[in-house]
Order: C-alpha cells, then structure tokens, then sequence
C-alpha cells in the first residue's frame, strides 16, 4: 500500500503530520539564533608571552623563536603569525580548516609544558581565537565629569546591568582612568640629607602597604590581626619616615617624606584616549555570547540602556555609538521579506495556471509544510537564521511546489475524467508516484553534495546544501502524502472560468502553438541547430572568462573602519591631535552620523597607533556611497602630514581564520630596518 493510500483512508493522521510539522517549525524558529554568516569554528589558536619592560628584539630570540620551534610540529599546522612588542608577544596559529581545534589545544600545551623560558616571563596563555568574536556594540558614557568619574559611574551603575542583559557575553571597558598619588621630590632636598631616590621608593613600598600579622587565641574567641599601614591621606603619606639610607639604617631619623617631595592627588597616565563625536568618554565594547541571538541581544542591550539613563546623574548619559547587528538585521529582514513575496507570488502563479482555487490552496499549504518544517532541521542541525539558511529556502519554495503541482494536476486529470474526487486523487498520486521521487532525488542529488565540499568554502555552504535538501525532502513527503488527501478532500469543479484565468489560457495556446513551429524547424534542421546551438554554448563559456569572480561582494553597510597610525615613537597624546584632524573632518560631514575614536593600545596596538568607527546615514537618505566616502576619507589621511591610515568594512567580517584583507603583502627576510624599507617604499 502507497503513502498517499494511507493518507486519503486516514485523513485526520495526515492532517496531524502537516499541523505537527507546522507547530515544531514554528517553535524550532523562535529558538533560533540570528547572524549575518553562519557560525564557523576556524582552527585558530592565540598565544600571549609577557615580560615587563624586555626590548622587542630580545623577546624575539629568547621567547618567541623557542616557542615556534616547539609548536612547528604539531599536526595540521598551516601558518604561524607572530607580533613582537615592548614587553610581550603574541603568536598565532592557523590549522588546517579539518583540524579538531580541540585535540589541537591539548598538542600545543603539551608542547608549551616542555618549554624551558628565561626567569621572569610570565606562563604562556593559550587560547582559542575566533575572528568573529568581535564586538556587537560598542557604548559611549560621556557627560560633564572627569575621566575618573565617569568610570565610577560606569563600575557602579552600567557595567553589571549590562553583564546581566541575557546573551552578553564578555564586557569590556576603554578610557577608563584610575586616581594615584603622586610624589614629586626635589633633587636639592635629596642632596641636603644624603638620600637617593630609591631610598624614597623603599620607604614608601615599606610603609605604605598592609598585611596580615597573625591571629590571638583564648579558649573562647580567635582573633585574625591585620596590620593598617596604608596612607589614608596626603597628610598621611606625607608623614611617612625615611628610615634607610643606602640600605642601612638611619637612627633616630627624623625625615618624613614632605620634607624631600611634595604629595598631590591625580590620575594615572593616559594609556588610551577614548572619544566620542569629539567628546572624551568611557567606551564599552559589548560581545555576545557563543549561539546567541546577536540581533536580539542588541535590542535587549539598546532597553536597557534606555533603563539605565534614567538613574545616571544629571549631565551624564550613555548612547549605542557602533552597531554591529545593524546591517545584519537589515539582511535578515530583506532576505525575510523575499522569502514571504516568493510565496505569494508562486501562489498567484499557481492559480493563474491551475485555473481552480481549491488546487492552488493544496499548492499553498505545501510552502508552510515543507519551509517551516525545515526550520525543525535547522535547530537540530546547531544552524543558526543567516544569509546562507535563507538563501536556501529563498530557492527552495520554487521547488518544493514542483512534486505538489505534478501530482495535483495528474489528480485534476483524473477528476475531469469524471472520476470522484477520492478515486482521482488515488489514482493520479499512484500514477505519478514515481515520477515525483526520481524528481526530488534528482534536485537532492544536485544540491547535498554541496555540502561536502571542503576548505573555508565548505564550511559556510554546508548549511546551505543541507537546508534545501530538507525542504526538498520534506517537500516530497508532502506531496506523496498530504497533496492527495487535500485534493480528496477539497477538489471541486470551478462553475466559471475566471478572467485573468481565461487570458493565461488563451497566451499559453498562442504559446504553445509557436512553439509546435519552431519545435518543427528546428526537427527539420537538425544540422543548423546543432551548430547554432554549439555556438550559444561556446559563446557562454567565453563570457564566464569575463566575469569578475568573487565569494562575498563589498556591500555598503553604512559603517566602516580606518585604522590610522603616527611614526614610531610618537606619545600618545601627539597621535591623539593627529586623529584629531581627522575628526574635524568627519564631523563636517553629513553624511556622518556618529564616531567612536579609541587612541592607543586598541587590539593589542602601541601608543602610536588608533582606530576609528565611523557609523553612516542609511543608504537611501545620502547621495554619496559607502565606498565613495571612504575614498574621499583616504584622500583626507593622505593630507594629514605624519599620518599613515588603512581603511575596512566590515562586508568579509567571519569569512576567514583570521581578519585578513582582499590583498595582502608578505615582505620576508632576515634584518628588520632592511624590512621596514622595503614596507615603507611599498607604501
């Protein structure tokens, strides 16, 4: 006995299947994640090496080199990327894409563990690297306080409403600045008594500390002592005795620390410049966590952050001044958009063929059986909603109604025989039964292997090829099963032909007629055809020599980035007045709704170094483009003298292992003044 049998005899288990199929869908969706790409675990692997106040070229031969001759064998390793500053290092690997990341780990730590470093470097951090963990937003606190205030505000009142915002994961804060005493001695003081200022330095680290100085114990309480010794005051600090000259001692010393230097209240020194629109501001950095929602975490972030105005003081406020889901949501929705228009329309197709309202509706109800039950699919499968998943059902509705209108218009046959509707649908679905399968397998066989392809490639249409072959197959199951039930149930003659109707008929006979002509001449010519068609063909496959090839087009997200940096040794406060010029620039224009400047130490960069996120007006409200801009933006750095910037969007964001550009240079060789020449001659 077929399928479709079973389903006409047992209607009511049929229609449970649809609704069963329908409702898990529908839940499966409301649980699924949202991102612009899909998630992509790439076999990358950061380690970080400190060792305060060590020159880069010592860190190189002493730590770095003994690390990569350690980590060069381990398996799978396709590239090691390594950065030497003052003081630290950081090295990466690359895998290859197949890797198992975390076998990988293990490798390298056992690697790690039989390395022998100098006495005073810090233990090897080892971690998983991912690109696309950036960050979704990036938050401004600015208003009419200091620096140091408006990081109490943000440690007391922002940062842990924000870590408990459901699907945050790691918060970070920028621009934060902390108070310290500062003690400026007088040289001439220092001489009078004979001192030095590392006597200075002992005294302070010896009385300005606390700790633990034991316990007292009775038989009836336990008492832990704790020795107060830190300054309380300026007056305090300033009273603390200078004891040791030298080292030795100095008795009956009646020294105290203001009489060799004076004490102030201050900040400590600037190590990033963070600015919002021109106004110096504390930044958060907000990043979701793993599978999370990032469309959905933004908007619980963008609420919350409306609470959290409410209680700042008065001239205080904090705003979203980068989105990074904005361009994703607007992706989702347009994609969202075209998949609903898609089904509308081949809907009204159906019925303008089909001629009959109860055989488009069978057609109709097939779209949500097999879309929305591929979303069941895609939850179990640890898929997230992105352009690929989409893309694919985007595809799939014009297929999965093919098997429903094959069988449904053998039925119609049937039924215009004069046939009963329940004996129709039986036997039109026995006769096409086959047909349909060979069909489906046919469009299945096509698109799975897609799935298996390998390298980065593979990784990101996976998720495609195994979300149409399910919509496919379930689009199958509906048509064998749940089409022919339908149509026994709701088949009726149409008494009059509609008009709309009637006039695709009449431009399909005029069609088709045309088409029985040039069906004929073509039999009679088979040699012209042949060569005609030969050329067609020949003259396809020049053209595709033609086409500019390319995996993800730049695309205006009205956002973008430029990472700018000042010759080396540049102080920090030298680099922030050269971002400054930039800034001037951008806030002229129109076109620029807001910017986020972070100047020195942004990722790992120097005091020389910065970037800048620069949010736009959307597209369809400016007459300059993304990519124009950013030209004329280019220009302007040029202009600056002692700046040197790089632009980026953020269109190839979690395309790669790591956040490489379009074109890259790799200028090897053994001596590094001999390098830098090459790279500044290139550039």
């Amino acid at each position: 006995m077929k399928l479709s049998d079973i389903s006409i005899r047992r209607p009511v288990m049929a229609w449970m299947i649809m609704f069963a199929l329908i409702i898990f869908g529908a839940v499966s969706l409301g649980r699924l994640g949202i991102s612009y790409m899909p998630d992509v675990d790439f076999p990358l692997l950061s380690i970080r090496v400190t060792w305060e106040g060590v020159a880069p070229e010592y860190m190189e031969t002493e730590i770095v080199d003994r690390i990569e001759k350690e980590v060069i064998a381990v398996e799978g390793l396709k590239e090691i990327v390594s950065s030497v500053r003052q003081g630290s290092a950081n090295i990466q690997l690359e895998f290859d894409i197949d890797r198992d990341i975390d076998v990988a780990v293990q490798e390298v730590q056992t690697a790690l563990s039989q390395l022998r470093l100098p006495t005073g470097v810090d233990p090897p951090v080892l971690r998983k690297s991912n690109p696309d963990e950036s960050p979704i937003l990036w938050l401004g606190l600015s208003g009419n306080r200091n620096q140091f205030e408006l990081f109490k505000i943000a440690d007391q009142l922002v940062l842990d409403r924000i870590q408990l915002v459901d699907g945050v994961g790691e918060v970070f804060v920028g621009g934060s600045a902390e108070r310290n005493l500062r003690v400026y001695v007088d040289n001439r003081k220092l001489k009078k008594y004979e001192l030095t200022i590392l006597d200075v330095r002992e005294a302070i680290r010896q009385d300005h500390a606390e700790g633990s100085s034991g316990y007292l114990e009775n038989q009836e309480h336990s008492y832990n002592l704790r020795t107060m010794g830190e300054a309380q005051s300026i007056d305090e600090m300033g009273r603390i005795r200078i004891t040791r000259r030298g080292g030795g001692p100095i008795y009956r010393s009646g020294i105290t620390l203001s009489d060799l230097a004076d004490v102030k209240n201050g900040l400590n020194d600037a190590q990033r410049i963070n600015r919002v629109n021109g106004t110096e501001a504390i930044t958060i950095g907000v990043k979701k966590q793993s599978g999370a929602n990032e469309v959905q975490v933004a908007e619980n972030l963008r609420a919350e952050i409306e609470r959290i105005n409410k209680n700042l003081p008065e001239g205080v406020h904090i705003n979203v001044n980068f989105d990074g889901t904005r361009f994703t949501k607007e992706a989702i929705e347009e994609t969202q958009f075209t998949l609903i228009l898609s089904g509308i329309l081949t809907a009204l197709v159906c019925w303008l063929f089909l001629g009959n309202w109860s055989s488009t509706l069978n057609v109709i109800l097939s779209i949500p059986t097999s879309i929305i039950g591929t979303f069941i699919v895609i939850y179990f499968m640890g898929f997230t909603l992105n352009l690929f998943t989409l893309l694919a059902l985007s595809l799939a509705i014009g297929i999965v109604v093919d098997d429903n209108i094959m069988i449904l218009e053998n039925i119609i046959r049937h039924f215009e025989m004069g046939k009963d509707r329940v004996r129709a649908s039986r036997d039109g679905a026995r006769e096409i039964t086959f047909a349909a399968v060979a069909a489906s397998v046919a469009v299945i066989a096509i698109f799975l292997p897609v799935a298996f392809m390998e390298g980065v490639i593979g990784k990101f249409f996976f998720q495609f090829g195994v979300t149409l072959s399910a919509a496919v197959a379930l689009s199958l199951l509906d048509a064998v099963t749940l089409t022919p039930m339908r149509a026994s149930q709701t088949l009726v003659h149409e008494n009059r032909e509609p008009r709309m109707v009637r006039a695709v008929r009449i431009l399909m006979e005029h069609l088709a007629r045309w088409y029985r002509w040039a069906l004929e001449v073509t039999l009679r010519r088979p040699l012209v055809t042949f060569l005609s068609t030969s050329l067609l063909f020949a003259g396809s496959l020049l053209i595709l020599f033609v086409i500019k090839r390319e995996f993800v087009p730049p695309q205006d997200q009205s956002q973008f980035g430029v990472r700018f940096e000042t010759p080396m040794g540049s102080s920090i406060h030298y680099t922030d007045a050269m971002g400054q010029k930039l800034e001037a620039f951008l806030k002229e224009r129109p076109e620029v709704t807001s910017y986020l400047s972070i100047v020195g130490g942004f990722g790992g960069g120097e005091a020389n170094t910065g970037v800048y996120f620069v949010s736009m007006t959307p597209k369809s409200e400016r007459d300059v483009g993304q990519y124009e801009f950013m030209d004329q933006v280019r220009k302007k750095i040029q202009s600056i003298e002692g700046m040197r910037g790089f632009l980026f969007d953020f269109s190839s964001r979690g395309l790669s292992a790591r956040r490489s550009q379009p074109v890259e240079f790799s200028i090897r060789g053994g001596d590094w003044h001999t390098l830098k020449k090459s790279a500044d001659a290139i550039l």
